[in-house]
C-alpha cells in the first residue's frame, strides 16, 4: 500500500485526536441504552447515575474538541483543509450534546415512558446508537484514506459505510413516525405537559441519529475535495 509522502513527513496528528473525539461522543450516545432501560424500570437512582456518566463523557468530548482546535496545525501541508476538519469536529460534538440533553431533561422531570410505547422506544434508541457507531467506524477509516493519498479502494469503502449510515438514519426516521403515531393514540390519557415533553424526547432521539448522519455527510464532502 503506497503511503502519501505528506502524511509520512508531517504525521497524522490532526486525525487521531478527531477519532478520539468521535469515540467519546459515541460512548456518550451509547449510554442512552442503559439510560432508557433504567427509565422504563423507574430506577431513578440508576437513571441519575447513567445521566452523570453521560455528563462526564460529554465534558471529556468538549475537552478533546478544544484540544483539537488549539493544536490543529495552520500549516499549508495539512492533507485536507483545516476549515473542513474544524467543521467536521463541530458536527461530531453535537452528537454527544444532544444525547446529554435527552438524559438531562428526562431526569429533571423524572419522565416515565408509557407502557404502550416501551416495546417500540427501545428499538428506536438502539437504532439511533447504531447510527452513531456507524459514524465512528467511518471516521476511523480517515487516517487510512490519508495514508494512501485518497486511494480509490479506500475511498469507495468509506463511501459504502456512509451509505449504510444513511440507511440506518432512514430507519430511525421510520421508527420515529411509528413512536409518534402510538403516542398520538394514547395522548388523551396522559397529562398534556407530559405529552409535550414526550414528543420532544422522541424528536431529540431522532436528532442524535441525524447528527451522526451529518458526520458522514461532512466526511463524504471532505473526501470529494
Amino acid at each position: 500500500m503506497s503511503i502519501n509522502p505528506f502524511v509520512s513527513l508531517f504525521g497524522r496528528s490532526p486525525i487521531g485526536p478527531m477519532q478520539e473525539h468521535i469515540a467519546k461522543a459515541y460512548e456518550c450516545a451509547a449510554k442512552l441504552i442503559p439510560f432508557f432501560q433504567a427509565v422504563m424500570a423507574e430506577d431513578w437512582e440508576r437513571v441519575e447515575q447513567v445521566q452523570q456518566e453521560m455528563v462526564r463523557l460529554e465534558k471529556e468530548a468538549d475537552k478533546l474538541k478544544r484540544d483539537v482546535r488549539i493544536h490543529l496545525p495552520k500549516s499549508l501541508f495539512l492533507p485536507v483543509p483545516r476549515s473542513d476538519l474544524l467543521e467536521l469536529l463541530s458536527v461530531q460534538d453535537k452528537v454527544a450534546n444532544r444525547a446529554k440533553d435527552i438524559a438531562g431533561l428526562m431526569l429533571g422531570r423524572q419522565m416515565a415512558i408509557p407502557k404502550p410505547l416501551q416495546p417500540i422506544i427501545m428499538p428506536y434508541v438502539q437504532r439511533t446508537v447504531d447510527a452513531c457507531e456507524q459514524a465512528l467506524k467511518a471516521m476511523n477509516k480517515l487516517d487510512e484514506i490519508l495514508e494512501t493519498g485518497f486511494g480509490n479502494r479506500e475511498v469507495a469503502h468509506v463511501t459504502t459505510m456512509i451509505e449504510e449510515l444513511e440507511d440506518i438514519e432512514h430507519d430511525t426516521d421510520r421508527m420515529q413516525i411509528e413512536v409518534r403515531r402510538n403516542l398520538y393514540k394514547i395522548e388523551k390519557e396522559l397529562p398534556p405537559v407530559d405529552v409535550i415533553f414526550l414528543y420532544t424526547i422522541i424528536e431529540w432521539i431522532g436528532d442524535v441519529a441525524d447528527r451522526a448522519e451529518r458526520v458522514g455527510n461532512r466526511l463524504e464532502q471532505l473526501l470529494a475535495r
